[in-house]
């Protein structure tokens, strides 16, 4: 009986119930009709500012424009990338905001033209070659590489140069060679590693500007890989390239090339670079071999390290001088075990097996190291960088430097406990080493102060003026004086030891969810991925009004004293009636699964239920939670969701679960003890947001976004739910939204693979009995109206899957200022418009509104000609 009712019931919805659709004027049926099939330009009166907190995520490529030292250009590792033209004050997006947010998504190379400082081209990891004219600010993808073999969605490319006399004449290295955390080498594979991600075998050359296309140097190998290109500055016709299989030059334009490794221990290069005096002609090149380890008895030896040429390559000469470390003198526990994971590694023995074969340390330990840049005013100046995290090598320091040509070197750039506390004095006095810590951190500092130079240096860049910069854990740092001293240069400090941070638009943070009503009017909560949970704060004098400082209350700056914050904060809860006592939850890494309390506003935490568990590393990802809510009139009474199709997460992986499971969870003693509670929600549900109604909190939501979804209600506070009539072309909801002023609901509906029939955003005037459709799109995530004005709409509508993304041309976020008559696309300032994981208005000023990114943290922008700072 009861599944005769369900089918009359299913059979009658479309007819009896009657989905009323919006009335659409001429002007919103032709607008969303024109963002589907064509791109339209952002209101260029809506400008989003990114607040930081900066970098936070790893930088893998740095580059300095060849003349002006205010340009430069960062490539970090999540799908961002920003360029300066005012030497690190500020940094913007090269991304397209109005396109389709996969531009210059990973860029793996930049170069500049010598001859017009103003045109530069770059290649991204899916294969695109790009050009500028305008000098970095904006960029045109004007060829795509076709792809050797394989369907992987990646093309990797390694280098860019172009023809210092000729701009139409350009060469592409093919390969994967940067990719620090997989391309490995060892005595098995000294050649390096080959992914599917990357082409291999040849070097790509135009001579007209992109047109047209061939390949050369496709004798050397078929699996050759491409670290450098350097035209000769005053015969460009001789070409100079460091490779996986050794250091080869073509004097006539490429046609033929010839090995020139003369000198070279094992001709296994990991980095070149060049310097060039134009007033003296000088012309010298620098290599830097990989070490190559040998069993000597209870030890091992060593060969590689730095070479220079004053010939053309015809020659090398070694100036490593002595930069090999006698580990027996170190007494740096944290190095001593790099140095056996990295020779364990070389000769494909575990680090417990070679330790048990090799018990002797040797004298003269040669680190591998995988950068070096020269400073272009002092070619006796060098700096050469090794990666202890991502690649297999170790060493004390992140940043070796000589001023004498390589005769000595020192470490130039110490951070952590062993710099901090002067150990091996006597070594390194003998070794004329100043000790101490010299680098100035952001937010990071804790940490890093109490780390052990785990975190690996993952670039190396150095301007026409000889200020160089490098990438220590996840903070872009720069010294002025040739590496006695570095300061971070992601965010401003609001005042000398404050620790209020103001990014200044670089961020690779993963954005989460963000709180704005939090019991303290000021105080907004910022959850993020790999750096814990923020909140927003005061400017503290900083002029700019309109500006916005954050500080850390969990994560890096409780990683200290044998105690570690939480990391990725997934989701928090504010007590209603105590703004101090703050609940959050955290889906990878430090406390994932667990709910975490503080009652003094983040000094303090502490873990007051385990609920979900997994047998895979804690680093790894765990599930998603979301939607972390209390009754704010029964405060004990607590939920939150667990997702099984996380569509906005950093990774979207999930973990087999050893406790916990999927859905809704439910606690009624203050989060001590939870309940999954799913009856009424159907096989592999996967319910992405929950909301508690603002009338009636046993009244619960939950937006479910699998292909069988839909939205879901429960009236007894979870305890069993009830699908809710939608109108049937929707497959998925993913976000649900209640108008506390009106009670009016919204639904944004969509999937990543769906029809754009099923997507958009859906109103109810009359809790769920009939919907209008109010914007249209195939894949929404969010939609949110303001607390002081519902007729104020915001949306954030992602990107669909690579192969169908063009079907609909604008992705980003939307406005209505007019209860859904009109939109309006503002996307300004975005590098990441498919994927904006969360977007308010504030809730306390009508002008202003607030979004994260999946990548490039948090962001504010101002309406309506807004002079007025957030707060006010």
């Amino acid at each position: 009986m009861k599944r005769n009712f369900t089918l009359i019931t299913a059979l009658l919805f479309g007819s009896i119930v009657g989905f009323s659709q919006q009335k659409k004027t001429e002007s919103s049926t032709a607008f969303f009709k024109k963002i589907k099939t064509e791109k339209v330009i952002s209101d260029p009166s809506v400008v989003w500012k990114n607040f930081g907190p900066g970098m936070s995520g790893y930088n893998e490529e740095f580059w300095c424009h060849p003349t002006d030292p205010n340009v430069m250009f960062m490539g970090p590792d999540m799908h961002v990338s920003y360029g300066t033209w005012d030497n690190g004050k500020s940094w913007h997006t090269i991304k397209d905001s109005d396109g389709l947010g996969l531009d210059m998504e990973r860029v793996l190379d930049i170069t500049f033209s010598e001859q017009n400082p103003d045109f530069g081209v770059a290649i991204e990891r899916a294969g695109g070659v790009y050009t500028s004219n305008d000098r970095g600010r904006t960029w045109n993808l004007i060829y795509d590489i076709p792809r050797t073999s394989g369907k992987h969605v990646s093309n990797a490319h390694t280098q860019v140069a172009i023809n210092p006399e000729n701009d139409k004449e350009w060469l592409i290295g093919a390969g994967d060679f940067w990719n620090v955390k997989d391309n490995h080498r060892s005595l098995a594979q000294p050649h390096g590693n080959i992914h599917e991600r990357a082409s291999y075998g040849y070097i790509l050359k135009t001579k007209n500007g992109g047109k047209s296309w061939s390949k050369i140097a496709t004798d050397i190998s078929g699996n050759l890989d491409v670290a450098r290109i350097i035209y000769h500055p005053k015969k460009p016709s001789t070409i100079f390239i460091a490779s996986n299989y050794g250091f080869f030059v073509s004097e006539n334009a490429g046609d033929d090339w010839k090995a020139a490794n003369k000198g070279l221990p094992n001709n296994l290069p990991r980095d070149l670079t060049s310097y060039y005096n134009p007033k003296t002609g000088d012309f010298e090149l620098f290599l830097i071999e990989q070490t190559v380890y040998k069993k000597s008895g209870n030890t091992t030896t060593s060969k590689g390290g730095v070479y220079k040429s004053i010939d053309e390559g015809k020659s090398w000469t070694n100036i490593t001088g002595n930069i090999a470390i006698d580990l027996n003198e170190i007494s740096f526990s944290s190095e001593i075990d790099r140095y056996y994971n990295t020779i364990g590694y070389w000769f494909g023995q575990t680090k417990q097996q070679i330790k048990a074969e090799l018990k002797e340390l040797p004298t003269e330990a040669l680190p591998v190291f995988n950068r070096l840049v020269v400073n272009p005013l002092n070619k006796d100046e060098i700096y050469v960088a090794f990666n202890k995290k991502h690649d297999k090598s170790f060493g004390a320091g992140d940043l070796w430097k000589t001023d004498n040509g390589g005769k000595t070197w020192i470490v130039c750039a110490r951070n952590g406990m062993y710099w901090k506390a002067k150990k091996d004095k006597a070594y390194w006095a003998s070794r004329n080493n100043p000790i101490g810590d010299n680098i100035e951190f952001a937010h990071l500092q804790v940490n890093m102060d109490n780390g052990s130079e785990r975190s690996g240096n993952r670039m190396l860049a150095i301007n026409v003026k000889g200020e160089v910069f490098i990438g220590i854990d996840q903070q872009t740092l720069k010294s002025k004086d040739h590496g006695k001293t570095w300061q971070q240069v992601d965010d401003f400090e609001t005042s000398p030891g404050s620790n209020k941070w103001i990014g200044r638009g670089d961020s690779d943070l993963p954005g989460r969810y963000m709180l704005h009503e939090t019991g303290i009017k000021g105080r907004r909560l910022l959850a993020s991925g790999e750096h814990g949970l923020w909140q927003t704060t005061d400017l503290d004098g900083w002029p700019d009004k309109q500006a916005v400082a954050v500080e850390q209350i969990d994560g890096q700056v409780h990683d200290h004293s044998g105690m570690h914050g939480q990391h990725s904060t997934s989701t928090m809860a504010v007590h209603p009636n105590d703004p101090n006592t703050i609940y959050s939850l955290a889906w990878r890494q430090e406390h994932r699964g667990k709910l975490r309390r503080t009652q003094d506003g983040g000094k303090t935490w502490e873990n007051i239920a385990t609920i979900l568990e997994a047998d895979n590393p804690s680093y790894r990802g765990l599930v998603t939670q979301y939607s972390l809510k209390i009754d704010p009139k029964e405060p004990k009474n607590m939920y939150f969701c667990t997702v099984f199709k996380p569509i906005a997460e950093v990774g979207n992986g999930m973990a087999k679960l050893t406790k916990g499971g999927l859905g809704f969870y439910r606690s009624f003693d203050g989060g001590y003890t939870w309940e999954l509670s799913i009856k009424g929600f159907h096989k592999g549900a996967s319910v992405r947001r929950i909301k508690l109604d603002p009338e009636n909190p046993n009244i619960i939501y939950a937006a479910l976004n699998d292909s069988n979804g839909g939205l879901y209600k429960s009236t007894n506070k979870g305890t069993s739910w009830e699908k809710m009539r939608i109108p049937s072309q929707i497959k998925a909801v993913n976000n649900v939204f209640i108008d506390r002023n009106s009670q009016n609901l919204y639904i944004a509906t969509g999937r990543r693979t769906g029809t754009y029939e099923e997507g958009g955003v859906w109103r109810s005037k009359n809790n769920g009995k009939s919907w209008e459709q109010i914007f249209k799109a195939p894949f929404v995530w969010q939609v949110e109206t303001s607390p002081l004005d519902e007729k104020l709409i915001v949306i954030s509508v992602a990107g669909q899957a690579g192969h169908m993304c063009k079907e609909f041309m604008n992705p980003g976020i939307y406005l209505s200022q007019d209860g859904a008559k009109s939109w309006t696309k503002i996307n300004n300032g975005l590098g990441q418009p498919n994927k904006m994981v969360d977007v308010k208005p504030d809730p306390y000023n009508k002008n202003v509104l607030w979004s994260a990114a999946w990548g490039s943290g948090w962001f504010i922008t101002y309406l309506n000609g807004s002079t007025e700072g957030w707060s006010k």
